[in-house]
């Protein structure tokens, strides 16, 4: 018998062509034009021209005396930002996921749904309203902490630096612990009830349960929250920006790459924009995401059993 050759499926590229040209107009090209921009600076002699100079720019932003420091201590301080989710926001996700997982807790549909409306708010409303909050003149944090007894513990974390950027951490934390939570929540619904029931039968505790059963099972949802967080993190601006200002104060302490980028970019008070460094700025934060993406494909996903129900 002759084996008919098998046609090629044509309607696959008519299906995927519309979504694959508007992400590459919207999203490939501005990448590869803004790290192309980062291989060029301004001609001195010609306005308006470019010249190519290589590397440049990246070997200012890492050697000059004007571009390292405020480089390194943005990279600092977008890791600690990173830190304090991984350390904060996504263990509080995972015990609400655990807490709201269980039949014993009643009403878990509105508390899922009070937990997360602070994901779907403005940024600049959260920034806006967190600042009037902790503000020293006006803000209610003050009191609110006299009431229960801590008043001495009450001081402008906005405006100390060694305060400033964990508060906007925690700020972040508060307004985004519900995408980990669902995502957590999700994992552990999956997870048969067969499985739990067995472990019950041979006398195994709730929190042997947990981390002997359930955890494991999870482990690729921890993550797939883990590289969502660092690739948020490092892409992170708007917080920063709308509660400190492009300078990022107190005395840049709360400055990360993306304010960082943005001062370089497009200029701030009496300094003027350079876009060119502000490229390559712009091709530090690609380099940190892609390194960090790369280290969970090959360094964590590869090494993790997956189970499917």
């Amino acid at each position: 018998m002759s084996s008919t050759a098998k046609k090629f499926p044509f309607h696959i590229i008519v299906f995927l062509a519309p979504a694959v040209i508007i992400y590459t107009l919207f999203m490939i090209y501005p990448l590869i034009d803004s790290l192309r921009l980062g291989f060029y600076a301004a001609d001195p002699d010609v306005p308006g021209q470019e010249i190519y100079v290589g590397f440049d720019n990246y070997t200012r932003l890492l050697t000059d005396d004007q571009w390292a420091p405020r480089l390194i201590g943005a990279t600092r301080n977008n890791f600690i930002f990173f830190a304090v989710h991984m350390l904060v926001q996504n263990p509080i996700g995972l015990l609400l996921a655990v807490l709201l997982s269980s039949q014993a807790i009643k009403g878990r549909t509105i508390y899922r749904s009070l937990i997360f409306i602070p994901t779907v708010l403005s940024v600049v409303l959260v920034g806006f309203i967190w600042r009037l909050i902790l503000s020293p003149l006006w803000g209610i944090s003050r009191d609110i902490l006299e009431t229960v007894g801590l008043g001495n513990w009450y001081q402008p974390w906005l405006g100390e630096e060694s305060t400033a950027l964990i508060t906007l951490s925690l700020i972040s934390v508060w307004q985004y612990v519900g995408i980990p939570m669902m995502l957590f929540l999700a994992a552990l619904l999956s997870i048969p009830d067969e499985l739990v029931e067995a472990a019950r039968v041979d006398g195994a505790t709730a929190w042997s349960i947990f981390w002997r059963v359930k955890f494991p099972l999870i482990l690729p949802t921890v993550g797939i929250v883990s590289i969502l967080t660092f690739v948020g993190n490092f892409n992170a601006f708007d917080l920063i920006f709308t509660v400190q200002g492009a300078i990022a104060g107190p005395n840049f302490s709360t400055d990360i790459l993306g304010t960082f980028f943005y001062r370089t970019f497009f200029g701030q008070q009496l300094q003027a924009g350079n876009p060119n460094m502000g490229a390559a700025v712009a091709g530090v934060m690609f380099l940190i995401i892609l390194a960090g993406v790369l280290l969970y494909l090959f360094g964590y996903q590869r090494r993790i059993t997956q189970y499917e129900f």
